[in-house]
């Protein structure tokens, strides 16, 4: 099972050794087509659909025991309405750095309004943590 991560589940980030390490087979830098915002009261970042890149890793895991931990974590149940999830989990197509299509992943996505709601901060060249 492949998810794309921008965030704090990134390998060296906070919640990779909590909800990755272990379980992971593989990893590798790869490119989403999106925009990336940092939620500066929450600390962490929010990815909608729509023109632009995205950078994160590709996580490859051995199953789909983890994903259950990460639908907790990115406050997500698929029986949910979608404006009362924080973020919803689609699967979306994913590229490697010379934008070679590596597939689809799951990745965690927020709705536009919700990014608004919580005063999302654009991240132009979308990298998180932005510069």
């Amino acid at each position: 099972m492949n998810v794309f991560v921008y965030g704090t589940l990134k390998p060296g980030e906070f919640n990779y050794p909590r909800y990755c390490e272990g379980k992971v087979l593989t990893y590798q830098d790869a490119i989403a087509y999106g925009q990336l915002y940092h939620l500066q009261a929450r600390g962490y970042p929010a990815m909608m659909t729509g023109e632009g890149t995205v950078y994160g890793v590709l996580l490859t895991f051995r199953d789909t025991k983890p994903l259950s931990n990460l639908d907790y974590l990115e406050d997500y149940l698929p029986d949910r309405a979608p404006e009362d999830n924080e973020y919803q989990r689609q699967e979306i197509e994913i590229f490697d750095l010379d934008f070679q299509s590596l597939g689809y992943a799951w990745a965690y996505l927020m709705l536009p309004d919700r990014v608004q709601w919580l005063g999302g901060i654009p991240l132009p060249k979308g990298v998180w943590p932005g510069e």
